[in-house]
């Protein structure tokens, strides 16, 4: 079991975490025609939104109630109202996600009853479009918890509740913000060659993808349709992809009855055929030929790759559920944890992370923890950390602007474990330094005369 060891700097040197609402507008992203509304300041969503562009390198649309000084004093139920409304009329979403800021949630706003007044009052004019609110503090939390939240705002609000008669063939998915585009499209194809019906909430892949539409759009154009979300209690299971994602699932649970599996990570061989072995009970099919072939793929490329990682020493900064998967994927693979670091002590996950300890902090401890380490494990924001120590870096996880095509990198189930295999693989061989004798035989060093040392024939 690792140690927690709590924060006990004042600041942070160089940020790791990324905050709750963006974590929040994240998962409104997934849903098909929504638009994610940050309730506060217009400086909260500037930030929040400079990063989504770099990362993605696509338009997000993503909006603000812009409140000013006199919105912050006299409260900002009026600018919320008017940008409701606003939206509804110029771009009419199907949904509309308000994610509150620090700005309202320190003054102690009732976002709540603010929006279930504004339904009352504005329930014709708002009427095919669901407003969902999460609250989203900047300062509590970080990207996990807020994706989370999202998620389980909109089952609270739009799905049915109740027992449901049950379609044998549908699978509801609620995957873990740390899954990308490609990750999800994989997991929905994976589902979909054991015969079954997968509904992800939310979807990403089909919203964030990189297709250029037909037309300029000012919503998602693709994801979750509200539809789903709606009658997720007609599934027959749900399958959810990490810690943070329990909330949501029990939620569902407890609403419609649906059960579910709870997987903390689907990177590494024995998580993918656990998934596979699942897909295989509920479907009542036999795992694809060409299931089959990706495992037998995986075990080449695990013998393959592990002289590679074996005794490496790995330096990690990224959110809980991701700092376990990545964490257990080099494990698995004969490597060591040199320094584990992370932004938040809310999930139990941290526990199991197969590391001594686990730092809360911020990039500065990755650094100051991963000197002499053979690689870190962050995203962009590590890049001067790497640099200074002369370490190679793995870029990881959100924002990760310095790189083309994070989104399309997979990381899960047979083809992501042996594709991320073969990404550490080559980084180790791209920066391996050529053996010298004193570095195979340390005696050696004491042995040769400092004259000869320095020779030419000493180097060969």
């Amino acid at each position: 079991m690792a140690r927690i060891l709590p924060q006990t700097k004042a600041a942070a040197v160089n940020p790791l975490k990324s905050s709750q609402p963006l974590g929040a507008a994240l998962a409104f992203l997934g849903v098909d025609g929504a638009i994610p509304l940050f309730h506060g300041s217009q400086g909260c969503t500037s930030f929040a939104l400079v990063l989504f562009v770099r990362h993605f390198k696509e338009a997000i649309p993503l909006q603000t109630t812009a409140m000013d000084e006199v919105a912050t004093i006299l409260a900002g139920a009026e600018h919320l109202e008017e940008a409701i409304l606003n939206l509804k009329a110029r771009t009419k979403p199907t949904l509309i996600g308000v994610c509150t800021t620090a700005l309202v949630e320190t003054r102690g706003e009732d976002c709540a009853g603010d929006i279930a007044n504004i339904r009352l009052k504005r329930r014709e004019e708002l009427a095919g479009t669901e407003v969902v609110l999460a609250n989203t503090p900047d300062f509590d939390g970080a990207i996990e918890e807020g994706w989370a939240k999202a998620i389980t705002a909109m089952i609270e609000r739009i799905t049915r509740p109740g027992e449901q008669a049950r379609q044998s063939k549908k699978i509801v998915i609620l995957p873990g913000w740390n899954l990308n585009v490609a990750d999800v499209e994989h997991l929905r194809e994976m589902v979909e060659s054991f015969g079954l019906k997968p509904v992800i909430l939310p979807d990403v892949s089909g919203s964030l993808d990189g297709t250029v539409p037909d037309r300029w759009l000012t919503t998602t154009y693709g994801g979750t349709s509200v539809e789903d979300i709606r009658e997720l209690g007609t599934a027959e299971q749900c399958i959810v992809i990490g810690e943070h994602m329990r909330r949501p699932a029990e939620l569902l649970k407890r609403l419609t009855g649906v059960p579910y599996v709870l997987f903390r990570s689907l990177t590494g061989l024995k998580d993918a055929d656990r998934f596979v072995s699942l897909l295989s009970a509920v479907s009542g099919a036999a795992a694809p030929a060409r299931v089959r072939r990706r495992r037998a793929q995986l075990q080449d490329a695990l013998l393959d790759g592990h002289f590679h990682f074996g005794g490496k020493k790995i330096a990690i900064a990224a959110e809980p559920d991701q700092l376990y998967q990545l964490a257990s994927f080099f494990i698995g693979m004969g490597s060591e944890i040199a320094a584990a670091v992370t932004t938040t002590d809310m999930s139990k996950i941290l526990e199991e992370v197969p590391a001594q300890s686990v730092q809360i902090g911020d990039l500065g401890d990755l650094e100051a923890l991963g000197a002499g380490a053979d690689l870190l494990v962050t995203h962009s924001h590590g890049r001067q950390a790497a640099q200074r120590l002369g370490i190679p870096l793995m870029r990881v996880g959100f924002p990760i602007f310095d790189r083309l095509g994070s989104q399309h990198k997979l990381t899960i189930l047979y083809q992501g474990t042996r594709d991320l295999i073969f990404e550490v693989a080559n980084i180790f061989e791209a920066n391996r330094h050529a053996p010298t004798p004193e570095a195979l035989d340390p005696l050696r060093k004491r042995e040769i005369p400092d004259e000869l040392r320095s020779s030419p024939l000493a180097r060969h």
